[in-house]
């Protein structure tokens, strides 16, 4: 039983091998490590004592691709994770978003067409929805315009897998996330973005521990309780082991390009999780307020109801264990540090 992940090293990805070598899958991973590190692939072996294969290759090089698949034809299907993912940077910098999450994942599903692998799990995302008009968001809440390029490149590729479905017979599940935070229990893997990165959770974390001057909440002028955005935050490992899964599913029955919601179902403002993560941490984080940022919805969360009858799968962990398994994470990679402000953290040298 082996599953190919593309971006298997990112934040999300390692957290679901992980999970699929725990559950006895053999994995293949595909990173060409732009946004994620070396370091993580033995932290993967550490936890589960199994070893992965490994290619450093970019989806963006089609003959690469081929070469890799080829030799792994028997595989059961492909998890694709791969993509930038930054909202703020695909504002400034469209062209990269659509080269490497458009044109790569085309590359991906041709690949897969010239070998014979029709099972995928696509990573897909809530900003699919645009600013929705009610919540929560089911898989039948209409699309909107999305508010972001990288919004927009989810939309794409989720047309071009339904196309491809059409055309090809594809049996694909496309998983759309809400907002995924946390880290994996051993501290040995989380979230550690590269280049520019707006992620939540990080900024937090370095903030308090004085990494950062300060935190910038953007927008306190939002239609919502206190002002913030809201969003419906997900454990990082709830996630993983939605993929799971969702392989486990394909083997079993058809899926024609399947939406399906990953969330909790509940929705939290920033300084929701501010305060959160202060009181479970016991830490401060100074926080300076600034302007809305473009791209930005004010609230979005899900009904998850559909992933619990068609997968079998429901979040298990809390906005707690959210918050703590972050600050578990961001103390860890911090000793491996030289402990002054040189950016070991952000150009992963660890």
């Amino acid at each position: 039983m082996k599953v190919i992940v593309t971006g298997g090293l990112g934040y999300i990805g390692s957290h679901t091998v992980v999970e699929l070598l725990n559950a006895g899958y053999e994995v293949v991973i595909i990173d060409n490590l732009s946004n994620s590190s070396e370091s993580v692939f033995p932290a993967i072996v550490k936890i589960t004592d199994k070893i992965p294969q490994l290619y450093n290759m970019d989806l963006r090089s089609a003959q690469g691709l081929s070469r890799i698949f080829e030799a792994h034809f028997d595989a059961v299907a492909v998890i694709h994770f791969a993509a930038y993912k930054s909202v703020g940077e695909s504002m400034t910098n469209p062209a990269k978003y659509y080269l490497n999450n458009v044109y790569g994942t085309y590359n991906l599903l041709s690949t897969m067409k010239l070998v014979g692998i029709k099972n995928l799990v696509f990573s897909s995302s809530c900003t699919v929805y645009g600013e929705a008009d009610e919540l929560p968001v089911t898989e039948q809440t209409p699309q909107k315009t999305a508010s972001s390029t990288y919004g927009y490149t989810k939309q794409v590729c989720e047309r071009m897998i339904a196309d491809f479905h059409r055309e090809y017979d594809y049996n694909s599940v496309l998983l759309r996330y809400f907002n995924p935070i946390g880290a994996h229990q051993s501290a040995l893997i989380g979230e550690l973005p590269n280049g520019q990165y707006d992620n939540l959770m990080p900024l937090v974390a370095e903030t308090a521990q004085g990494k950062r001057k300060e935190f910038t909440v953007y927008g306190t002028d939002y239609d919502t309780e206190d002002g913030t955005c809201v969003r419906d935050y997900l454990h990082v490992v709830d996630l993983a082991k939605a993929h799971v899964k969702a392989i486990d599913a394909c083997k079993e029955k058809e899926f024609d390009a399947e939406p399906i919601n990953l969330g909790t179902g509940e929705g939290y403002s920033v300084k929701q999780v501010l305060e959160a993560f202060e009181r479970v941490n016991g830490v401060k984080v100074k926080t300076e307020y600034g302007d809305r940022r473009d791209g930005d919805v004010t609230a979005i969360y899900a009904d998850p109801s559909y992933a619990k009858k068609v997968l079998g799968w429901k979040a298990e962990l809390g906005l707690d264990e959210m918050v703590e398994s972050t600050w578990k994470w961001q103390k860890q990679i911090s000793k491996k540090c030289c402990g002054n402000s040189c950016g070991c953290h952000a150009n992963k040298k660890l």
